[in-house]
């Protein structure tokens, strides 16, 4: 059974690298920046790409078992303009990936962003997941947890159709589910299993984010947005363990 992957704001891949550790497919990837589209059709060149969340939809992508994606965060973070997810921000192209989840009716939508979501946009992801029909679990889970030099805190929602499969507008009457709660979905986070992490060889890393001040800028705005692909694979080999329930 194959089970397959459309990465939304792929960066250069993580959730890719992640899921195609476990065997899962990714069959196409949408990124705006050039650098990152680069190292994506280097590493996966299987995949069709698309430059523009905006225009793309059950129109020209391939329906998936897993849409992924970390939207933009720059209206959420404490070092950003925090105007939260509005029309018209960058952290408000949420709600394209809403839509994209909605014409294509995925088994699973993993949505990634930085923890401060939690308290400034989590609600509105909540809400509109509920009205086209998804329920949700998260986490929030740290770089350090894999065995990570740096904390790097981001939370990770993890959305399936809930009982009522393709219908809309059922609202969940919640309360919305953390991870601590749902251990079928979320086990095996912290263990020192997935704790093996390659560390730079120069040793110079970042404040935060574990990445040396020497790389160019793109590289480093790159590596700076990435999702760690150490929580991708986790993520993946549970759902492809449910998959095949």
């Amino acid at each position: 059974m194959e089970i397959t992957h459309g990465s939304l704001f792929s960066g250069i891949g993580g959730f890719s690298l992640g899921f195609q550790r476990v065997g899962i497919k990714t069959l196409w990837q949408v990124e705006l920046k050039p650098f990152c589209r680069q190292v994506l059709a280097k590493h996966f060149p299987g995949a069709e790409r698309f430059t523009d969340v905006k225009l793309v939809g059950k129109h020209n992508l391939k329906v998936v078992d897993i849409i992924s994606g970390g939207f933009p965060c720059q209206d959420i973070s404490q070092a950003g303009k925090q105007a939260g997810i509005k029309v018209g921000t960058r952290s408000g192209l949420w709600f394209e990936y809403a839509r994209i989840i909605d014409e294509l009716r995925p088994k699973f939508a993993v949505i990634e962003n930085v923890a401060r979501l939690v308290n400034r946009g989590l609600q509105q992801v909540l809400d509109d997941l509920a009205e086209i029909g998804y329920n949700a679990e998260w986490d929030c889970i740290r770089a350090s947890d894999m065995g990570a030099p740096h904390r790097r805190e981001r939370v990770f929602v993890i959305a399936y159709p809930n009982r009522d499969g393709r219908e809309r507008g059922r609202i969940y009457d919640g309360p919305w589910i953390q991870a601590s709660d749902t251990p079928w979905l979320w086990e095996s986070f912290r263990t020192t299993e997935h704790s093996v992490w390659l560390k730079t060889q120069c040793g110079l890393y970042g404040d935060d984010d574990g990445v040396s001040r020497r790389l160019d800028p793109d590289r480093g705005s790159a590596l700076g947005n990435t999702v760690l692909p150490q929580i991708a694979e986790i993520i993946g080999r549970r759902i492809v363990t449910l998959c095949q329930q």
